[in-house]
C-alpha cells in the first residue's frame, strides 16, 4: 500500500462523513458540523488515502467512534503546506473497494482522517476528531496521523493539547498514552449511548516548540 497524508478540503466532505458514519455510527457529526470544521480557519484537518489499493467507487442511491479510535506502528509525519490530492468530485456516494472492482483513477480510497482545533496564539488545542477504516487499523496510520497533529500544535507554538477518548476504548488509550498523553478528568454519560469519555492532556516536547516554523504540512507517502 502507498498512504498518501495530505490537508483535506471540503471537497473531501462526501468521503470523510462515509467514514465517519461507518465508525461513529450514533455519535457521529453531522454533515453541516464536518463542514464547519473543514473550513475553519483555526482548524486543520488531514486525511489519509491510499492510491494504489483501494479506490472509492461510486454507487447509486442509498449507498451508503469523541477523539476516537487509532492504530498503531507507522509514522506519516506531513512535510510542506496546502498541498492538494487527486480531484475527487464532491456528492458521490461511495465505497471502499478492492483494487480491480469499478475503481476510478482520480479518486484514492480514505484511509482515515484526523482534525486539530488550535488557535495561532492561543494557549491549548484539541483533537476534535481521528478516524482510521477498521480493514487497515494496525497499519500505524493511527499513530501516523496523530503525530501529524501534535506536530502543527509545535508549530503553532501551542503548549498544551488535549482530547476525550471514550473510557472503554482500551486501544486508543494505549496509544494515546504512548504518545505522551496523560489523564486529568472524566466526563459521565458523554456519548450518546452514555458512555464515559476520558480527558486527556499532552504538554507539547519542548523539542517541537523549538521546531515551531522550521517545517510546513503537507503531502507525504509510506
Amino acid at each position: 500500500m502507498s498512504a498518501l497524508t495530505r490537508r483535506a478540503t471540503e471537497a473531501d466532505l462526501d468521503r470523510v462523513m462515509e467514514l465517519e458514519r461507518a465508525v461513529f455510527s450514533v455519535d457521529s457529526w453531522p454533515e453541516s458540523l464536518m463542514r464547519a470544521e473543514l473550513t475553519d480557519e483555526h482548524g486543520y484537518y488531514l486525511v489519509a488515502v491510499d492510491q494504489d489499493a483501494e479506490i472509492p467507487h461510486p454507487r447509486g442511491e442509498g449507498t451508503a467512534e469523541r477523539p476516537r479510535a487509532a492504530g498503531a506502528a507507522q509514522t506519516l509525519l506531513p512535510r510542506g503546506e496546502g498541498t492538494t490530492g487527486p480531484d475527487c468530485t464532491p456528492g458521490e456516494k461511495s465505497a471502499l473497494l478492492p483494487r480491480g472492482e469499478g475503481t476510478t483513477p482520480d479518486c484514492p480510497a480514505l484511509l482515515g482522517y484526523a482534525g486539530l482545533r488550535a488557535p495561532r496564539g492561543g494557549s491549548q488545542a484539541d483533537v476534535q476528531t481521528i478516524a482510521v477504516a477498521p480493514e487497515v487499523r494496525g497499519w500505524g496510520l493511527g499513530r501516523g496521523l496523530m503525530h501529524a497533529l501534535i506536530a502543527e500544535t509545535g508549530r503553532r507554538s501551542i503548549p498544551e493539547l488535549f482530547l476525550e477518548v471514550r473510557a472503554d476504548n482500551a486501544v486508543a488509550l494505549a496509544l494515546y498514552r504512548s504518545l505522551g498523553f496523560v489523564e486529568i478528568s472524566v466526563r459521565r454519560r458523554y456519548y450518546n449511548d452514555g458512555g464515559a469519555a476520558i480527558v486527556m492532556r499532552l504538554q507539547v516536547p519542548a523539542t517541537r516548540m523549538q521546531l515551531a516554523g522550521s517545517d510546513r504540512p503537507g503531502e507525504t507517502r509510506s
